[in-house]
């Protein structure tokens, strides 16, 4: 079957084809930028699409031995949870930037991305596809300024990102943790914001009083007292070990100590051998 002109049945829907696709044949959009899907709410769509159909279709573009998804994975997936067959598609023409953009936009316009997911996606658009922040900002219908904030939370540790995700923190959290960077190291930086994020769920702060607590929080890990650093004395000349050695000996000598003191040079160094009787 040759999947251009032969896709499959075919309804008309405000002068757009709409093709019923095998289910099978549609692969995963590589741009997607939503990496979690509540399984409970797909077992609902996926009963939801049993009962009532599927009520608009996906958008899929051709692609080799089958058709690549632009914009429909929540539909798709709960399809193939209700087990069907075919599933009703529209068949585009875009580029890869395109489609990238289009997954993003679907995902934002029914605002299922956590803001990490669309930051992520935002960095993703930009290394993939060589965009600025500015003509990103200008697809996705954005400020730049708006662009350069999701960017900075890229950021934040990998574990602090998720810790934000999992406690419901909001996006203001998320730049209040950024100060925590100031001045710290990764690690110094990463113990302290799970810190804070645990403590603001353990107490169901409200947005208000959890930016007070991370604010303080901020404040006092920067009045601790800095621990010493260890200094590190490093010889440049043995002389300085042997010298030393030498005039172990010859204050053992000069208190009656039979002692001798005795170097043997090698090819890679040299043996040192301090003797004492008693």
């Amino acid at each position: 079957m040759n999947l251009a002109t032969d896709p499959g049945g075919v309804h008309n829907i405000a002068e757009q084809k709409v093709y019923s696709l095998p289910v099978d044949l549609i692969f995963a959009n590589p741009f997607q930028p939503r990496r979690h899907f509540d399984p409970m709410a797909l077992v609902d769509l996926a009963k939801s699409i049993e009962q009532y159909g599927m009520m608009q279709p996906i958008n899929v573009r051709l692609a080799e031995n089958g058709y690549e998804l632009v914009a429909g994975e929540r539909r798709l997936r709960a399809s193939k949870l209700a087990s069907l067959p075919t599933i009703p598609a529209i068949i585009i023409d875009i580029t890869d930037a395109e489609s990238a953009v289009l997954a993003m936009v679907e995902n934002l316009q029914r605002q299922n991305l956590s803001y990490i997911e669309e930051a992520e996606g935002y960095s993703r658009l930009i290394s993939t596809h060589n965009l600025t922040q500015e003509e990103l900002a200008k697809k996705m219908g954005k400020n730049q300024s708006t662009i350069a904030n999701k960017l900075r939370l890229l950021k934040l540790p990998a574990q602090v990102k998720k810790a934000l995700v999992e406690n419901d923190l909001s996006e203001r959290h998320a730049r209040a943790m950024l100060l925590a960077l100031k001045d710290r190291t990764t690690e110094q930086a990463e113990q302290l914001m799970l810190d804070i994020i645990a403590k603001i769920a353990e107490e169901g702060m409200t947005v208000q009083k959890a930016e007070e607590f991370i604010e303080k929080s901020l404040e006092l890990e920067a009045k601790k007292p800095k621990p010493k650093a260890k200094v590190k004395i490093f010889a440049k000349d043995v002389r300085i070990f042997t010298n030393t050695l030498k005039q172990a000996v010859g204050v053992m000598l000069d208190s009656g100590v039979d002692a001798s003191y005795n170097v043997e040079e090698q090819e890679d160094g040299c043996v040192i051998t301090v003797r004492v009787k008693y």
